[in-house]
């Protein structure tokens, strides 16, 4: 037997296309019988008028269409149920996620519970959703996340925001039918947040190639591509947000390394950096990009073959044995974070020393991502991550 045995699982069905948000009727036409719609979505993308011409060309296709712009970064729970209602009210046949990660995670719930008895207090956890859902397309406008080839929903749950954690919904319902590749939706994203989230898309690349427990072949193939895509064009997105090649590099990056983690999961640079968005309300891909630094030297004692070839991957400079390539990885990844204009350290986006005891416990909350580190990690080590990062 020459692989270990594995399984890999992704959307059906993936279109990429410049400028085919505006003409996502025709698109979905001929794919989906439904003709009620709920668009997912939120009030910063309306207000931008990115929302109208998708409308329109709904409409011209014969969908009728219901648009939920109430979606918030970190979505609480009652984000959720909001939409839910929306959906069923307007007897919705069809989910159409447009947006950020937060949009397209509502838009997965949402299409699930839309005729499901269970509550979305029921399907947190892993393979909890039984049943199916409603037919569910999903749009993202930014690269980043890979939520829209991904089947997991994080909700923000809790009453107060200092109570508060991210909790993960995980099934095979949450992959979609349909997504939609279109860069020039991206194109008003703002440098710091390009550079976040294609941040974010690098770590879950790495995390996916580094994965202890479900890393395979595929994964690997995917991790590879899309880390070479991300790391290429990171800085001419930052530097030229407007330069269509770049743009479109990230976004088809951002979603190959979706579809790696959701088959390989993500470990400990997300699990350390899902508390800084809990209690400091930071936008995921810069925690992301905080964390990965303490994160990879960490790992680096034995994840040194692999962030090896991750080297070769990226072309970062230098030579030597694996230690000394990963090593240099590391460091070329430090610098790729600095150049891209993310901020550098926790005490400048206002995180206060005093607090780091308390991250440290509430990211051994994150199980679920720290078994996949290929090293342990335990809390003393979580507290010297964050003092590393400070």
């Amino acid at each position: 037997m020459t692989f270990a045995p594995f399984s890999f699982a992704s959307v059906a069905d993936i279109h990429l296309e410049w400028g085919g948000a505006r003409r996502l009727g025709a698109l979905l036409a001929p794919r989906f019988t439904a003709r009620r719609a709920c668009l997912v979505t939120d009030g910063g993308l309306v207000a931008a008028g990115m929302i109208g011409p998708v409308r329109e060309s709904l409409a011209e296709a014969g969908f009728v269409t219901a648009v939920f712009d109430g979606v918030v970064a970190d979505p609480p729970e009652q984000v959720v149920e909001d939409c839910l209602a929306l959906a069923r009210a307007e007897r919705a046949g069809i989910v159409i996620g447009l947006g950020g990660g937060s949009s397209l995670d509502v838009a997965k719930l949402v299409a699930v519970l839309a005729q499901s008895p269970q509550s979305l207090a029921q399907i947190y956890g892993i393979g909890h959703v039984q049943g199916g859902r409603l037919p569910l397309v999903l749009v993202p406008t930014t690269a980043g996340t890979g939520s829209e080839v991904t089947n997991i929903s994080i909700i923000t749950t809790g009453i107060t925001p200092g109570e508060s954690t991210k909790t993960g919904v995980v099934s095979a319902q949450l992959y979609a039918d349909f997504v939609l590749l279109d860069a020039q939706l991206t194109l008003s994203v703002p440098p710091l947040h390009t550079a976040a989230t294609g941040i974010d898309a690098m770590v879950h690349a790495i995390e996916a190639y580094s994965s202890r427990l479900r890393k395979n072949p595929m994964s690997d193939a995917l991790a590879r591509e899309a880390l070479r895509l991300l790391s290429g064009n990171l800085i001419a997105a930052c530097t030229d947000g407007g330069d269509p090649e770049a743009r479109e590099n990230m976004l088809l990056g951002a979603t190959l390394a979706g579809q790696a983690f959701s088959n390989a999961p993500v470990a400990a640079v997300h699990a350390l950096a899902y508390p800084l968005g809990e209690h400091y309300h930071l936008p995921h891909g810069l925690t992301n990009a905080l964390m990965l630094g303490p994160v990879l030297r960490h790992n680096a004692r034995v994840a040194a073959p692999l962030y090896a070839e991750l080297a070769e991957v990226v072309g970062a400079p230098g030579h030597g044995d694996a230690q000394a390539r990963a090593t240099q990885f590391v460091s070329f990844m430090q610098g790729l974070t600095e150049r891209s204009g993310a901020p550098r350290r926790l005490r400048d986006v206002g995180v206060t020393e005093s607090s780091l005891p308390m991250l440290a416990r509430a990211a051994m909350k994150h199980g679920r991502l720290l078994v996949n580190n290929p090293v342990e990690v335990t809390e003393a080590d979580a507290l010297a991550f964050y003092r590393a990062a400070y």
